[in-house]
């Protein structure tokens, strides 16, 4: 993928953001970080403070387990939405000319869902990896192979 001197670069999962530029040029990436965010990452289990409910099965004994919300989800959604807000804002402030963000299929789906038209428009590309907790160099290798 080509990504052209002062493009930024968002590296993200649901709960954590890496914000990039590209320092270098298209030709020799050199991402450096911008800023970075990172939320508690709690499994659902230490999230919920009860047990599911419980519903009753037609028989009258035994049942399965109520609808429960899994926050743990939920929190990266939020974390998501709250992702695509800094970028939205950013590309209304003229923060950057090319966007490119790379995130598991599933937080780059719900960032998609969230991005305002300035935003979309700025887009460059997208890479469906997790790329989040791997060091620089591979990121930029990640890139420089899309």
């Amino acid at each position: 993928m080509i990504i052209p001197h002062d493009s930024v670069v968002l590296v993200a999962d649901g709960a954590k953001m890496l914000f990039f530029r590209n320092e270098g040029d298209a030709e020799y990436l050199q991402l450096v970080v911008e800023d970075a965010d990172q939320q508690r990452d709690d499994y659902d289990r230490d999230i919920k403070s009860d047990q599911a409910g419980q519903k009753p099965a037609g028989g009258g004994f035994g049942g399965s387990t109520a609808g429960e919300p899994d926050y743990h989800e939920q929190a990266e959604e939020r974390f998501a939405k709250d992702a695509a807000d800094v970028l939205n804002r950013r590309a209304l402030a003229g923060g950057f000319e090319r966007l490119v963000v790379v995130a598991p299929p599933k937080t780059l789906g719900e960032l998609r869902k969230h991005y305002h038209k300035e935003t979309e428009r700025r887009l460059a590309g997208e890479i469906a990896k997790d790329l989040v907790n791997q060091p620089v160099d591979r990121i930029e290798a990640a890139l420089v192979a899309a």
